[in-house]
C-alpha cells in the first residue's frame, strides 16, 4: 500500500477514535501532499511523497527547538506528537554506523583527500542515504571523517 493510502485509512481511522492529534496531524501531511502535487502539475511518486514528509518532520524538529528555547514545553509537546506520527510513515532511518561506513566508502571512492572535498563527497552520498538519513547527521560525519584525512 502506498503512503498517501495508508494516510487516508490512518485518518479514517484516527476520526473514528478521535485521535485528534493524529487527525490533525494527517490532514496536515495530506494537504502538503496535495499542494506539491498541484504545485509540479503531475501525481506525486513514494519518493517525492517521502521528500514532503521529511520536509514536514524537519519543520516539526525546527519547532520543537524553538519551543524548548522559549520555555513552551506545552508547544514542544505537541509538536513532538505530532513529529512522532510523521515519522511512522517515513522509511526506517540508517544508524549512524550505517551513514558513516558509507561515508567512508565514498571518500575511497572519490578520493577524497581534504575538507575541500565535502561538495564532492555530500554528492555522492545524498543520493544513496536520501529518505533514509537525516542530512544534518550525513554532513556532520562527512566532516568529521574528512577533518581525520
Amino acid at each position: 500500500m502506498g503512503i498517501e493510502k495508508k494516510l487516508l485509512e490512518d485518518m479514517k481511522s484516527a476520526m473514528k477514535k478521535q485521535d485528534k492529534i493524529r487527525l490533525e496531524t494527517i490532514r496536515g501531511v495530506r494537504a502538503q501532499l496535495k499542494n506539491t502535487q498541484i504545485e509540479l502539475g503531475k501525481e506525486l511518486s513514494e519518493e517525492e511523497v517521502i521528500q514532503v514528509l521529511m520536509n514536514a518532520a524537519k519543520k516539526r524538529k525546527e519547532a520543537i527547538e524553538q519551543y524548548q528555547a522559549l520555555g513552551r514545553e506545552d508547544r514542544a509537546a505537541t509538536e513532538t506528537e505530532e513529529l512522532k506520527v510523521i515519522e511512522s510513515y517515513l522509511p526506517e532511518q540508517m544508524s549512524a554506523e550505517d551513514i558513516a561506513r558509507i561515508v567512508d566508502e565514498v571518500i575511497r571512492e572519490v578520493n577524497a583527500e581534504s575538507m575541500k572535498d565535502m561538495g564532492k563527497v555530500m554528492g555522492a552520498i545524498m543520493p544513496q542515504v536520501k529518505g533514509k538519513a537525516d542530512g544534518k547527521i550525513v554532513q556532520q560525519v562527512v566532516r568529521e571523517k574528512l577533518s581525520a584525512l
